[in-house]
């Protein structure tokens, strides 16, 4: 079986590195709010390119904790609309309703599966205070039009890159591109933990300073709670872990962009559809940054459950990213009467294939010649 994504593999590659460092934190004696958790900020920081990172426990924490800082510094405040893609992982959304702020949904671009950036200014009204701009699968979805709509309408970014550690919009990594931004260091992710594990990452001096208190409790001295906060911190051994990942994660992702260089090259089946195009890799010719860390590959078929049960008989191992999309759950009952037919047809038709720093070139002929020999 090739499996989607052999996290066990992937740690073995890493030892006897993450035992070391689980072992330095075991002898220290101090497990919280330690120097792992310092050094790791700093050190993730650096790598985003912003002033701040503050850990904290897991990605929608991070969110959680953007939009309630916000609200502390009467940014916003209940009722408020921040504009957000129907396509995404429901996080996203839970981190604003979570809040008492509005999630106002918009289709994506069919192309790229982000947010569309032309149908953003259309819907924006007197209580829009933001865009949560999700980089869905490794992929940058910040562009020129968005940063147009903000600038006119005096807009927050909030940046959901859970999915697109180590990714490019011209010069600089997402994650550093908007206001603030959350990150999620859970095992499946290209930056991924032995556990749970987030951070958000800002240049704004006060907001994080209200993050980093919001997220011990509201104190950001003992015993004196400035804020209603949570308890929401990352640990020393994460931490730890993270920071010996940290080293190889631009390496690990340029092996992701060349397993999907290859799908996009020898995958043939005309029943599916790429998520890229073949001239997307020519940037990589050029010395361009290019701006996709393929946490995800995902092609589209209409017989989409038809694939996936050909492919698992196979011996591949596939995924679906995601089978339903947040207005057609039950939590959100309330938008099941929202049509939004190009999210619905990505949830529909999407499989995400294996891809990852362990997965062989065998396997990856294997996987391609098995896609183009499928026929409904």
């Amino acid at each position: 079986m090739i499996k989607f994504l052999d996290l066990k593999l992937i740690t073995d590659s890493f030892e006897p590195e993450l035992s070391n460092a689980v072992k330095r934190v075991i002898n220290s004696g101090w497990y919280l709010l330690g120097e792992e958790v310092v050094s790791f900020e700093r050190e993730y920081s650096n790598f985003i390119g912003t002033k701040y990172c503050i850990g904290v426990a897991n990605g929608l924490d991070a969110l959680r904790l953007i939009l309630k800082a916000y609200i502390e510094l009467e940014v916003m405040r209940e009722g408020d609309e921040i504009i957000v893609p129907a396509n995404t992982f429901i996080a996203s959304i839970l981190a604003i309703t979570d809040n008492r702020l509005v999630p106002v949904l918009v289709e994506p671009d069919i192309r790229t599966y982000n947010i569309d950036p032309f149908k953003i200014e259309e819907i924006i009204t007197d209580r829009t205070k933001g865009i949560m701009i999700v980089h869905l699968y490794g992929q940058n979805a910040m562009d020129p039009e968005i940063q147009r709509v903000v600038n006119k309408y005096d807009l927050k970014i909030i940046e959901d890159n859970a999915q697109a550690a180590g990714a490019w919009y011209g010069d600089k990594r997402t994650g550093s591109l908007g206001d603030a931004a959350g990150h999620s260091f859970y095992p499946g992710k290209n930056l991924g933990a032995l556990g749970d594990g987030g951070a958000v990452t800002t240049n704004d001096d006060e907001f994080a300073v209200v993050i980093k208190a919001i997220a011990n409790y509201g104190s950001s001295k003992k015993n004196i709670n400035d804020y209603r906060g949570l308890n929401s911190r990352l640990d020393e051994i994460q931490a730890a872990i993270l920071r010996v990942k940290l080293k190889r994660l631009d390496d690990d992702n340029q092996r992701r962009r060349e397993i999907a260089e290859y799908y996009c090259e020898n995958i043939c089946n005309s029943h599916i559809t790429l998520p890229v195009s073949k001239e997307f890799f020519q940037f990589s010719a050029l010395d361009l940054q290019i701006s996709h860390v393929w946490h995800l590959f995902v092609i589209r078929h209409p017989e989409r459950g038809k694939l996936q049960q050909y492919l698992t008989k196979k011996g591949i191992q596939t995924l679906i990213h995601y089978p339903i999309p947040a207005h057609k759950q039950r939590a959100y009952k309330e938008w099941r009467g929202l049509s939004l037919p190009v999210t619905e047809m990505i949830h529909e038709e999407l499989l995400s294939l294996p891809i990852g720093p362990v997965v062989f070139d065998k396997e990856i002929s294997q996987i391609v010649n098995t896609i183009n020999s499928f026929h409904i």
